[in-house]
């Protein structure tokens, strides 16, 4: 049974925190305006702006700020700044007991995968894949408006998938699970990945060839995820090349498989990135186009 994080309520805080890649002021502070007028209180992390190479700080300093953020029983959510690398560098030195005692809403995408793949597996919160604070403004707004109605209006998850393309037609049942394509080929096999027998898996995908695609694909072919899985949801896998070519290589690595599979959903890289909850017990519909929840993602 999935927890629950508490709903945002206007005047809440919520803490920036920086687990993957550095970030500046400049590139966070159109979301922080957004958030501050929508009447939120935007807690910046004390290493939010941090930088060692690629990362956003030491391991040390990252690992520090999240665990703040979670402790702190005041935040009600954290957004992380943006992808990039390093979450999982952290994932075998968080404190999942804290966050068990202080669930709390957590969004991100891209790198952010393996973190939110890992909450969810050791302490069965549910967790947000979506927007970046670095792209929160984006789409006149639209990605944090359907955030916040899932979060802040305790709205059910109803999402039109009527832009995407049915590659098999079917209706099934189960956990929603997934993120990046690359992290979840990285978490796979190690203790941080959900159980994905019966879930609803999604991918998303920016800048890698065909052939690793294929190659990624392949991998979780191999691990037995395809075969447990009850349905199978592709956004948009932007500068991966030729959209037909994607299909056709989906197509050759479900083929057997009789279960619903949709490619082009407004989910990760690109400029829509719709919330999806993962640990939420979802229903998608490839005949009818939908992905529904018959139960909120938040408690009041």
């Amino acid at each position: 049974m999935s927890i629950k994080p508490a709903r945002l309520r206007s005047g809440d805080e919520i803490a920036v925190i920086a687990p993957a890649g550095p970030v500046s002021p400049s590139e966070i502070q159109p979301a922080v305006n957004m958030l501050v007028k929508e009447g939120f209180r935007v807690i910046e992390a004390p290493h939010l702006f941090s930088r060692q190479g690629y990362l956003a700080g030491s391991d040390d300093s990252r690992l520090e700020d999240f665990h703040s953020a979670f402790a702190n029983t005041d935040i009600k959510a954290v957004f992380c700044a943006r992808g990039g690398y390093g979450t999982l560098r952290l994932l075998d030195r968080i404190d999942y007991t804290l966050i068990t005692r202080n669930p709390k809403i957590i969004i991100g995408y891209s790198d952010i995968t393996a973190l939110l793949l890992a909450i969810h597996k050791r302490t069965d919160l549910i967790t947000f894949h979506g927007p970046i604070i670095k792209e929160l403004h984006r789409n006149r707004m639209n990605d944090m408006k359907a955030f916040l109605d899932l979060v802040s209006l305790q709205k059910n998850l109803e999402m039109d998938l009527s832009r995407a393309t049915s590659l098999a037609g079917g209706r099934a049942e189960g956990i929603l699970l997934g993120g990046n394509l690359s992290l979840i080929s990285h978490v796979m096999g190690t203790p941080f990945m959900p159980p994905v027998k019966g879930a609803i898996l999604f991918i998303e995908e920016k800048g890698e060839p065909l052939y690793r695609i294929d190659r990624m694909l392949t991998h979780l072919r191999l691990c037995g995820v395809f075969d447990d899985i009850k349905g199978l949801m592709v956004g948009r896998f932007m500068d991966c090349g030729n959209i037909q070519d994607l299909d056709n290589l989906l197509m050759d690595i479900m083929a057997g498989r009789s279960i619903p599979i949709c490619s082009g959903l407004p989910v990760g890289h690109g400029m829509n990135n719709m919330t999806l909850p993962i640990g939420l017990s979802v229903d998608l519909d490839t005949r009818k186009m939908t992905l529904s929840a018959s139960d909120t993602c938040v408690t009041s």
